[in-house]
């Protein structure tokens, strides 16, 4: 070989042997796809105890504000024993979001407020009744999150939950005991409680759990409807606040509202009712109105916590608004 192929050569090798010492960039990594708003719904959705009065156990199943098939609510407290096949498990849900944290609310509808006694005077009973929960989820880099606490609206007040391991203590409101959580397809949901009759919602535990009749819904993603007012195992589908024709767009709709946020009903006491934007605790100030819960949940979760950390409260995502 010549003199001058040789060197050629070794140039070549030596070249070679620089590149193998060079690392290589690392092949592009695929963003995470964005988890949507009905997974993350799925995921956390509650299963929920919902005590059940025998002298009429239908008129304490879940149903839709449209189960008869319009949206006319002067007429859902007579249609509500009309056919117990129309009242088939279902749930409202929203999502909102700030950078830091998602907020779901998921809201419970019936038929009828009612009392298995006289109410000459409408002090009880109402047509139509939504009450619901406000979840805080934590976006801490998984899939779905860290559930942190739990508010429930039971009439005119709200409570509030947090789970084990939970930084969130009282603040301006009180933590009104712990949220337990129950695997259902291989994932902790948290537990709610419903009454009877006037339906208020509380975390499930040994102050608020049925006693010997009620029916447990599971978020399975099928409406069901109870075999009796015993049922240990009901699925319910969930039902988003946002969709098109749904709750929110009709909220200026008269068929459906009296006012902003009130469902319109004549039995008992006349447009007592109110969707998650009407939802009010009595007193927890005046910096937190009607409707926040649901509408600006950021602050008022800021508000009735302390000790949550990093906290953004502006949203990124905020359909109410």
């Amino acid at each position: 070989m010549s003199r001058t192929r040789t060197m050629a050569a070794l140039a070549t090798s030596a070249a070679l042997a620089c590149l193998a010492l060079v690392p290589l960039a690392p092949a592009a990594q695929a963003a995470p796809t964005a988890v949507t708003d009905l997974a993350l719904a799925t995921r956390w959705a509650p299963i929920h105890y919902q005590d059940t009065d025998s002298s009429d156990y239908d008129a304490d199943y879940l149903s839709k504000v449209d189960f008869d098939g319009e949206w006319n609510t002067l007429n859902n407290w007579e249609a509500q024993d009309d056919s117990v096949a129309r009242l088939t498990g279902s749930v409202y849900f929203s999502v909102v979001e700030t950078g830091t944290h998602w907020f779901v609310t998921y809201s419970f509808y019936h038929p009828r407020d009612w009392e298995d006694f006289p109410d000459p005077l409408s002090l009880y009973t109402h047509e139509n009744d939504m009450e619901g929960v406000l979840l805080t989820v934590r976006k801490d880099g998984s899939t779905y999150g860290a559930l942190e606490a739990m508010v429930t609206v039971a009439h005119t007040d709200f409570y509030s939950y947090v789970p084990a391991g939970s930084p969130y203590v009282s603040g301006r409101e009180n933590v009104d005991g712990p949220l337990q959580l129950q695997t259902y397809n291989g994932a902790a949901h948290p537990t709610t409680f419903q009454e009877a009759k006037g339906h208020g919602i509380y975390a499930k535990n040994a102050d608020h759990t049925p006693d010997s009749d009620g029916v447990v819904y599971y978020p399975s993603g099928t409406a069901e409807v109870p075999a009796s007012g015993t049922d240990s195992f009901v699925g319910y589908s969930l039902v988003d606040v946002f969709a098109g024709g749904g709750l929110w767009a009709r909220r200026a709709n008269a068929e459906t509202f009296a006012s902003y946020g009130t469902f319109r009903g004549d039995n008992g006491k006349d447009n007592a009712a109110n969707a998650p934007w009407g939802w009010d605790d009595g007193n927890d100030g005046g910096d937190i109105p009607r409707g926040f819960l649901a509408t600006d949940p950021a602050y008022l979760v800021a508000q009735y916590f302390n000790g949550e950390g990093t906290f953004a409260t502006a949203y990124t995502r905020n359909s109410y608004r």
